[in-house]
């Protein structure tokens, strides 16, 4: 394959990297199983697609218009189902993916089947203003470049940030919620508000993953945000290692790399019958991870006693 090929594949684990910083932040510090990750995802990056396009804000403006309402939309989600038991509010995010994706889908505001396109110029004049310094050190023939250096500056300074975040009082009362939420409770501390913080900042960091989805398929469209892209980030936490964000990049970066490196494999089967090998020798890569190593290659075995 060319280098092209292994650029596109670099910035999706860069972009998932991102996305699956909140699902750590959710399932690996706080003990909430999250799987309504990217309905947040899908709010950010329509937000920024219907403003550009409709309403003619700049790209950079309408980028945190897009947070701010994937936050609200996680404080919404909090507020009505953070009660609920571990399990129950599982199915109640999965749920509100879904609502998500099938408005998307149907209403009249987000173009339905026919998508939102043409809201990326402004990311193309930043792309061509670097291809010539990329061209000064022999790289600027590969236009997909620029995307990868911001996607990766991108998911540096977030796992930065989450990981200095985890190191202050608010990050260890979020281990004691996830450890024993009645004894956290006993201490005063408001346990409820604690896990609303940690969606919240979940959603934000799923709309910035669902900014740089945007400018990399530049077309934006309902089945993009489909459940496999929330279980793919949850497949990086078991391949990483859970309360772990440097297991979330290791993860990130070796997921993708089989999962298209295995399209280089040569066989006689069928375009149908290739893909559905390639996820299976995936699965069977997960499947001895989690026998081998449960707690994830850079996991902490100490980290997973996660309670309902």
């Amino acid at each position: 394959m060319s280098i092209d090929f292994w650029i596109n594949v670099g910035v999706l684990a860069g972009i998932y990297g991102i996305f699956t910083l909140g699902l750590q932040l959710n399932a690996g510090f706080t003990g909430l199983l999250n799987f309504g990750q990217a309905g947040f995802m899908a709010i950010g990056a329509y937000t920024v697609g219907i403003l550009v396009v409709d309403r003619g804000w700049s790209l950079w403006l309408a980028l945190p218009a897009g947070i701010v309402l994937a936050v609200l939309a996680g404080l919404f989600v909090g507020i009505a189902s953070l009660r609920l038991r571990s399990d129950h509010f599982a199915i109640a995010t999965i749920a509100f993916a879904e609502i998500v994706r099938y408005t998307l889908q149907n209403a009249a505001f987000s173009g339905g089947n026919q998508g939102v396109l043409g809201f990326d110029a402004e990311w193309r004049a930043v792309s061509d203003w670097m291809l010539p310094w990329l061209a000064t050190i022999g790289l600027g023939a590969y236009t997909q470049l620029p995307l990868f250096i911001v996607v990766w500056l991108a998911f540096v300074a977030l796992l930065l940030m989450m990981k200095g975040l985890q190191a202050t009082p608010w990050g260890r009362v979020l281990r004691g919620i996830r450890e024993d939420e009645d004894a956290t409770a006993a201490l005063g501390k408001d346990v409820f508000a604690y896990k609303l913080q940690s969606l919240a900042l979940a959603a934000a960091l799923a709309a910035v993953a669902g900014f740089f989805v945007a400018l990399n398929v530049t077309y934006l469209y309902p089945t993009v945000f489909d459940p496999t892209f929330t279980f793919f980030g949850y497949a990086l936490l078991v391949l990483g290692g859970f309360a772990s964000y440097g297991g979330v990049a290791l993860g990130s970066v070796l997921f993708w790399t089989l999962l298209e490196g295995t399209r280089l494999i040569e066989t006689s089967l069928s375009a149908g019958q290739q893909a559905s090998l390639r996820f299976i020798i995936v699965g069977v890569f997960l499947l001895l991870i989690s026998r081998l190593r449960p707690q994830g290659l850079l996991g902490n075995v100490n980290e997973m006693r996660v309670r309902p």
